[in-house]
């Protein structure tokens, strides 16, 4: 859409309150305009939490299995639909077009797997110590949830929050991304065409100091979801907290590939290449730190460096692209400021190190990928997220130091150890601080049906996908049923 009319509410696509509109531009070649869409304000995510509050009764009780249905026939359009929404995000997003198809490919799985807890049981039965007392515990929706979602996966993780979200009876009101707001109105206009109820899911596009905040603030939210930085997701952490409102936050990470003495190197350096350029460096499961033993380190280092020249940077588009352009100037001229903080710390820059100013990439926001060598853990290219495609070497001697050097960060979201020693990975597993551990495997490339989130600064304990996906968006109610024959009292604890 590039008329403005881009919110959907009550289950009609309408224009910001005040009439403020915003551009998306394609971030490789940023003269291009990709559409016009609503800047909206307090008054529209009002409007919105309102629809989803008359809708949320008649949506609680829907049965299960009939929110799972309609979960399927949600998750065969988004493969009927797969190209359309891949090819999009080449172009709002960057990703390349192989990453973009991933990407929705993680929607399809999330919403078939989604669809089948429609039918599978839902809480407990527990014996009583009192005779004749049926004890139960069941989850049971929370109301209005507000989203508020990251540009780099635009598909993969809304659906994350929101399939779980809508299969336990909640009704949703969705702050996408700025930089990606037409991938947010193509899978609106998805659930649309599925036969989502008015009012049951609202989208409003806008800025996050505008319309994520009212979001946050709105009375009628029960339970915000952020995925984002950490430093915001503090912020909405602390102000939820004040409101007494439920929070998932999942946030940041400094993530490590620790590659040892016995590691097949060239496994490793396929990993290292994935995780630390793949969506140019724009996950928050990128290595940004690569942990080397002293004795493979010469070897390893000129290897990578080659590989990494190899590498083609081009437009999504491009059939050949292996890394597309970082999302925004100021992405740009973030990952630049600190390729140049890495420099003044005393770290070598191997390979890259520049944004790609040449034709035919001089219209695009492109950054070369690039590798520190002599990367100590004290900097702060060693301790800060970067989002970019920007790794560093960390040479250590042994497991021990490789261990304490990889949960040496505030973070701890996704690690990896490359070994062909089994105790060595068991005592990896057992030993790294994070949510996601990878024994001779990358820090990317999650599956729905495991957990995903992390510890320390990474998130605030809730964890997206696998079968707790639905802990941030359901209450747990206790039921006590006394069919008992007379009249006698029988107190808990006291009378048994």
């Amino acid at each position: 859409m590039t008329d403005g009319k881009t919110n959907f509410i009550n289950g009609e696509w309408v224009a910001s309150q005040g009439g403020a509109t915003f551009a998306s531009t394609n971030p490789a070649n940023t003269d291009q305009t990709l559409g016009v869409y609503a800047r909206s304000d307090q008054r529209d995510v009002a409007a919105a939490v309102a629809a989803a509050k008359a809708a949320y009764p008649t949506w609680r009780k829907t049965p299960a299995p009939a929110r799972g249905a309609l979960l399927t026939k949600v998750g065969r359009l988004l493969e009927e639909r797969k190209e359309l929404f891949s090819q999009a995000m080449v172009d709002e997003m960057g990703k390349v077009l192989v990453e973009a198809r991933g990407d929705v490919q993680e929607a399809i799985d999330m919403a078939h797997y989604m669809a089948a807890f429609g039918r599978l049981p839902n809480g407990s039965v527990v014996p009583s110590e009192r005779p004749d007392i049926h004890c139960s515990a069941r989850r049971v929706p929370v109301g209005v949830v507000g989203l508020i979602t990251p540009w780099n996966f635009p598909i993969a993780v809304p659906t994350w929050k929101m399939f779980p979200a809508l299969l336990a009876g909640n009704t949703v009101v969705w702050k996408p991304a700025e930089d990606t707001p037409g991938m947010a109105v193509l899978l609106v206009q998805l659930l649309a065409d599925a036969g989502i109820p008015a009012g049951v899911v609202n989208l409003v596009t806008g800025y996050g100091e505008e319309a994520g905040a009212a979001l946050v603030e709105a009375e009628g939210v029960a339970t915000i979801s952020f995925t984002g930085s950490t430093s915001v997701g503090k912020q909405i952490a602390g102000r939820c907290g004040q409101l007494m409102k439920r929070v998932s936050c999942e946030l940041g990470g400094k993530n490590a590939i620790v590659v040892l003495d016995d590691a097949d190197i060239e496994l490793a350096i396929k990993g290292c290449l994935w995780s630390a350029f793949g969506t140019a460096g724009q996950r928050c499961t990128a290595a940004s730190r690569l942990i080397v033993d002293s004795k493979i380190k010469a070897h390893f280092t000129a290897r990578l460096v080659e590989e990494t020249g190899k590498l083609r940077m081009a437009p999504g588009a491009d059939p050949a692209a292996q890394i597309g352009p970082v999302v925004n100037r100021t992405q740009l001229e973030r990952i630049q400021g600190y390729v140049a903080i890495g420099q003044a710390e005393g770290a070598t820059v191997l390979t890259g190190g520049t944004p790609l100013t040449d034709a035919p990439l001089d219209k695009g926001c492109f950054y070369a990928p690039t590798i520190f060598d002599n990367m100590r853990p004290p900097m702060r290219i060693a301790q800060e997220e970067i989002f970019g495609p920007v790794t560093g070497i960390i040479t250590v001697d042994g497991l021990d130091e490789a261990l304490a050097i990889a949960n040496g960060t505030g973070y701890g979201l996704s690690l990896s150890l490359y070994t062909a020693n089994l105790r060595r990975g068991m005592r990896a597993l057992d030993e790294l601080e994070s949510g996601i551990v990878y024994i001779n495997l990358p820090t990317s490339g999650a599956e729905i049906q495991l957990p995903f989130g992390g510890v320390k600064n990474t998130g605030n304990g809730h964890r997206e996908a696998g079968w707790m996906a639905m802990d941030w968006c359901t209450e747990w109610k206790a039921a006590y049923i006394n069919y008992a024959e007379g009249s006698e009292l029988v107190r808990a604890q006291i009378d048994v």
